[in-house]
Order: C-alpha cells, then sequence, then structure tokens
C-alpha cells in the first residue's frame, strides 16, 4: 500500500483556527466538491450508544494542505487523499438509500445486502450485528485503518454506519458473479465460466495475492483476520475473470476477533481440549440441506458464525478466527477450483439406509494417494478423475499436483504445520508461471505456413 505524506497527516485530528486561510479559486472548488454538506456524523438518537468524533478537522488539514502546494496538486494525488478518508454514514442515508430497508435484497442467500446509490455512488451495504461492541475511538481508528487499505485483489471498504447493536458496512459494487455460483450452475451443470485451467489458475494467484495482503502487506502494523473466506465470499469480475475478496475489515469492525493476542493463543492452542459446540451458518446457498438428525443442537456451551466445510478446527473448538483458519478456508476454496465440487455434502446412501457426508478434502486426499500409490498411470487417471470433467481434460497434470498438494498443506488439521500465506502466495504464483508456460506449448505455432498445392 502506498501511502503519501500527505494521506498520512489528513487522517490525523487536528485543531484549526477559527479564521479560514487563503486558498486559491482551485483549491476551493475542490473543498466544496469533496466535503459533502451532509458529511454528518451520527447522533446519539440514531445510532445507539455511539457518537463518532468528527472528521471534518482531518478534511480541513487536508484542504489546507493542498492548498499549499496547489501548484504541484496533480489528479492522482487528489484522489489518494480523498481515499484516505472513510466516510461516516448517518443511519438516515441508509434508510433513504435503501427506501427503509424495502429496497430488494441483492442476493437470495444474504437477507441484509442491498445494492443502491449512496452519494452518487454505487454501493453494496451490509447489514452486521455487533459480536461485541468496541469502544467509539477504536472503532473509528479501525475503519480509518481499514478505509485506506487498497489491493486489486481485495472489494474496497467506503465507510459505515452505525444504529444501537447492527453497523452498516457499505462497499464499492463490483459487477460480477460471485465464485460459487460460477463454478456450480445449477441451472445449467455442465456449464462454467471457468472452463479453462488457467481461469481457475488466475483466480487462486489473485487469492493468494489478496490474502497475503490482508495478513502481512497492509503496512499497518495490525494483525488482520479475514474470518469470512468462502466460495460465495468471492467475487469473480464479469470481463477480466479476476476474483475479488468481499466482507475485508467486517470481523474487525464488528467485533468478531479477539484483541488480546496472548488470550486468542492460549485459546487456540487448547482447542483440542474443548469438544461441544453450536454451529450457527451464516450462509448455506450453495450446499445441500442438512439433515435434522446430523445437526447438533443439544449443545449449548457456545455460539458463533460459521459456513460448514470452511471452518477449521481450532475455529470450530474455540470460535476464535486466527490467521491460520483463513488459510484453512482458502485452501477450501482452492480445492473447489481444481475439482469443481461443494466444499461439503451429504447423500443419502440407500445400502445404509443413512446419510452420508462428503468433502472435498477427503476426495482430494483420496486422489493424491491414489496417484503416489498408483505410481504412473493409474495414479494419473485417478487424479484427472477428480480434477473437474469441465475443462475436458485439458491442464498440466504436474501442476494440478503440486496445487493440490499445497491446498492440502493449508487444510492440516495442526494449524502449526499450516504455511503463512506469504509462503503460500510465493507458490501459487510459481504455478501460475509454470500453468503459463504448459499453455503456450500447447498452443499451435503461428509463424509457420502451409501450402496444399503441388510443388
Amino acid at each position: 500500500m502506498c501511502k503519501s505524506k500527505m494521506s498520512t497527516k489528513a487522517s490525523e485530528p487536528v485543531s484549526t483556527r477559527p479564521t479560514r486561510p487563503t486558498q486559491s479559486p482551485r483549491s476551493r472548488r475542490t473543498q466544496q466538491t469533496h466535503h459533502d454538506p451532509n458529511f454528518s456524523l451520527p447522533s446519539t438518537s440514531t445510532s445507539g450508544n455511539y457518537t463518532l468524533p468528527s472528521t471534518t478537522d482531518s478534511y480541513t488539514k487536508a484542504s489546507s494542505s493542498s492548498a499549499s502546494v496547489s501548484s504541484r496538486t496533480s489528479l492522482s494525488s487528489l484522489r489518494q487523499t480523498i481515499s484516505e478518508n472513510p466516510h461516516i454514514y448517518s443511519f438516515s442515508e441508509i434508510r433513504s438509500a435503501t427506501n427503509n430497508f424495502l429496497l430488494k435484497k441483492y442476493s437470495s442467500s444474504s437477507n441484509h445486502c442491498w445494492r443502491c446509490n449512496l452519494r452518487g455512488r454505487d454501493v453494496m451495504i451490509f447489514q452486521r450485528k455487533f459480536r461485541r461492541k468496541p469502544e467509539s475511538y477504536n472503532l473509528r481508528e479501525r475503519l480509518s485503518v481499514i478505509c485506506r487499505s487498497h489491493h486489486n485483489s481485495i472489494i474496497k471498504l467506503l465507510g459505515a454506519s452505525i444504529s444501537d447493536d447492527y453497523i452498516y458496512l457499505v462497499y464499492e459494487f463490483i459487477n460480477g458473479a460471485n465464485l460459487s455460483d460460477c463454478l456450480r450452475n445449477s441451472r445449467n451443470p455442465d456449464y462454467t465460466v471457468l472452463s479453462t485451467w488457467m481461469s481457475r489458475m488466475q483466480i487462486a494467484t489473485d487469492l493468494a495475492h489478496g490474502l497475503d495482503y490482508i495478513h502481512n502487506n497492509t503496512g499497518l502494523n495490525l494483525n488482520l483476520v479475514h474470518n469470512h473466506i468462502k466460495s460465495s465470499s468471492i467475487v469473480v469480475t464479469e470481463t477480466s475473470l479476476n476474483a475479488k475478496i468481499c466482507h475485508f475489515g467486517t470481523a474487525q469492525l464488528c467485533g468478531e476477533t479477539d484483541d488480546d493476542d496472548n488470550e486468542r493463543n492460549r485459546k487456540v492452542s487448547s482447542f483440542k481440549r474443548q469438544s461441544e459446540i453450536t454451529e450457527i451458518v451464516e450462509e448455506n446457498d450453495e450446499q445441500q440441506p442438512i439433515p435434522s438428525s446430523l445437526m447438533r443442537s443439544s449443545s449449548k456451551k457456545m455460539q458463533f458464525e460459521g459456513v460448514r466445510g470452511y471452518m477449521s478446527p481450532e475455529f470450530q473448538a474455540t470460535g476464535i478466527p486466527t490467521q491460520k483458519s483463513d488459510v484453512y478456508g482458502l485452501g477450501v476454496v482452492m480445492l473447489e477450483l481444481i475439482s469443481g465440487e461443494e466444499p461439503l455434502k451429504y447423500k443419502f446412501d440407500k445400502s445404509l439406509g443413512e446419510f452420508v457426508r462428503t468433502s472435498v478434502i477427503d476426495a482430494a486426499r483420496s486422489a493424491l494417494d491414489g496417484g503416489e500409490e498408483g505410481g504412473g498411470g493409474g495414479g494419473e487417471r485417478r487424479l484427472r478423475k477428480w480434477v473437474d470433467r469441465r475443462m475436458k481434460d485439458s491442464f498440466p497434470v504436474d501442476v494440478a499436483v503440486k496445487l493440490t498438494r499445497v491446498a492440502m498443506g493449508c487444510v492440516d488439521e495442526d494449524p502449526d504445520k499450516r504455511p503463512d500465506m506469504e509462503r503460500v502466495s510465493r507458490k501459487i504464483s510459481q504455478l501460475y508461471l509454470e500453468s503459463k508456460t504448459w499453455v503456450d506449448s500447447m498452443k499451435i505455432p503461428t509463424d509457420i505456413s502451409f501450402s496444399l498445392g503441388p510443388r
């Protein structure tokens, strides 16, 4: 993330004099254009117990700084300065944009998501309930930090609004479809827009780079966790078929993460001693209905949100998300990319007279074990059979094996044995280059001419 000196100063609250500094006509027009008069903070009556400090001083300082260097101001630096300031939307703006929340939901899988126009921008608004209410100062700092983050593989958070126990997160709208729908089209199961090996390697590379940025490269000196890595939370852009990660910052702003690193590590290290959990499925749109006989409802010891198939063992035991649980979720998504299968499903076995659970992790392990034990043609056929048939058997087998092994390392039951995202990102980038070399070698040479006439 590139952060200019000007943008850093613009995000710090400062005291200003009552008198307005002298500004050039150009800088005055800039301030009037980007400082919305409706940029008001939620009052105590509309935002529960929260009264967030005003960011007007930040805007004033940004305008003063731009006035002093008006001769050197460019469009790129102006955009960078503006993007450093997150919007604190009033709750009345959220209600107006969503037609008092009567606007049609954007997705059938989510009951609290709307696509609408807010301050002249096409945005997505997500309603989330606080797990733990942070202090208003901490919430403002977190929002400022997250809104300053930029990456091509992450959907940008524009701002937020608060009302009672709920926070409304406003993200930029990206035209595309979620990865789950791209891989599994219920209307036409034999078709997928990701019909080539390179298209799936591009998705895997984008996801690895995006999650590596969240974990290691934001430059914010924070231990950020995503906590919502799943195929339905990944948008595949319509034209370029690139992947963008949704819900960045949700875990930090909603209080899903444990701020105490020592306490979090202590709970995760002892996860094997905890056995009773209650799972609350946040989304189940891409999975088959789970038989009631298989659902655990007797345990009331712990409640947390998660999606079956993506939750790591330690997360199921503690309910505490970590970077290693993010890695686990990414590993499951990569196995989905390779096979096209759901992460977890239940099938009724007539011979046993009961439902049998099948997971993409078990299927991948079986394919790899068969490849190693088969030693040659038999093992290769088994792996080819497991890889998504809609790619028409056109992929580099050796790269597919390596990518599957990387994914299986990410879903290791022991979190300490899982690689960090820096290593995963580096390995997947290498496999992308190997795949590109394979594709180039399979192309018909274009510098050869053919003649059907007699010599």
